[in-house]
């Protein structure tokens, strides 16, 4: 019997590329002719490895020929089947044929022999575990529904937000709103949505209460410190306006605490102490500390808060300071009536009659008519 492939070279069909090719490396150099004198015999022999190894090293031919290899085993093993079924009396090449070998198993059953028995019904039972596997289902699905939706809103909230900041920034105030408040529709927790739609309801409409309301939300979404203090600070005003001056000095001073330079709240408390808590001291140094830090980063000096520093000078009896702080109003707005009507009643305390009602008439000149009543008392 001729030997394949994998026994010439003398490994197993299984062997991998690296196992054949040392074989055929040894092989080649035990048969090779130059070895044997030239012998016509291992030139064949050398011949025949050689052919093997080049059919074993091809991935693709040595596929091809092991399907060749099971081919020819199958059709040897279905001609050995035929051999055991021939027939006694059969012959072949004119000798009789042997007696068939025992097989381990019968021929299949004909229709006689065959029984076929109805199997029941049965009702399906639902098991623990299948019980657990249909909640699991469900709970994905719910997640899955769930992550979809929260994925939406924060999309729409997101591009509804961008749109309120273009029209704020146009001063579009009213659509502004309106895409704020869609964005805190679709996500409730939107800080930045809810902070830009209560200074609008703060600083254009005067809706106090709404700008306190979205600013409470806000400060129990942000946490850090700088947004923070800048919330406090926005509630503290709206608190101030609406007559709540403990609360608004409370959120003030946690603000000043967060970041003591915002230079709003500093002046937005001297404002609450002069005029709600009549502490005077605290509000001119409050004042102070407010125009200094807006000087340091390059603002212009805030007249009102100028004026207002003036007054609590004023009320600390600081004649001085007050009047200095009154003139430097002057210079950069020299038709201010309410300074003059100041001035004049700075003159009137002391006692510099004439000085005090030429600051009344000028008050009253440039508009301000508060001044005409001091006018009537002081210079009849």
């Amino acid at each position: 019997m001729s030997q394949n492939h994998y026994q010439l070279l003398g490994v197993a069909a299984t062997a991998t590329t690296q196992e054949i090719k040392l074989a055929y490396k040894r092989l080649a150099i035990q048969f090779h002719p130059d070895k044997h004198g030239g012998s016509t015999q291992f030139e064949e022999q050398f011949k025949a490895i050689s052919a093997a190894y080049r059919v074993l090293s091809d991935p693709a031919r040595r596929a091809s020929y092991d399907h060749q290899l099971r081919a020819a085993v199958l059709r040897a093993e279905e001609a050995r089947r035929q051999q055991q079924f021939r027939a006694q009396g059969q012959h072949v090449y004119g000798v009789p044929m042997p007696p068939p070998q025992p097989l381990r198993t019968r021929r299949p059953a004909d229709s006689s022999e065959r029984h076929y028995r109805t199997i029941p019904k049965r009702r399906p039972r639902f098991t623990r575990r299948d019980y657990l596997l249909t909640a699991g289902l469900f709970l994905l699905l719910l997640l899955f529904v769930v992550s979809v939706k929260v994925t939406m809103d924060h999309v729409t909230a997101v591009s509804n937000y961008e749109n309120g900041l273009r029209a704020y920034a146009e001063r579009k105030w009213s659509t502004a709103h309106g895409f704020f408040s869609e964005a805190i529709e679709f996500k409730p927790s939107y800080t930045q949505a809810l902070r830009r739609r209560a200074e609008i309801e703060q600083l254009i409409y005067q809706n106090y209460k709404a700008a306190r309301a979205d600013y409470e939300v806000a400060l129990q979404q942000d946490n850090t410190p700088q947004n923070t203090a800048l919330l406090l600070y926005r509630l503290g005003q709206c608190q101030t306006n609406l007559a709540q001056k403990e609360s608004a000095q409370r959120n003030l001073n946690q603000a000043l605490a967060l970041d003591s330079t915002l230079s709003g709240a500093w002046l937005a408390r001297g404002e609450l102490r002069l005029f709600d808590l009549l502490q005077f001291q605290a509000a001119a140094d409050d004042f102070s500390v407010g125009m200094r830090q807006r000087a340091a980063t390059g603002k212009k000096p805030a007249l009102k808060y100028l004026t207002y520093r003036g007054l609590a000078f004023y009320k600390l009896r600081d004649f001085g300071a007050a009047r200095q702080d009154y003139r430097e109003v002057l210079l950069q707005n020299p038709k201010n009536g309410q300074v003059h009507f100041l001035l004049g009643r700075l003159a009137q305390q002391e006692g510099n009659t004439v000085a005090a009602c030429e600051f009344f008439r000028r008050a009253i000149q440039l508009g301000y008519l508060y001044a005409g009543e001091a006018l009537g008392q002081q210079c009849p």
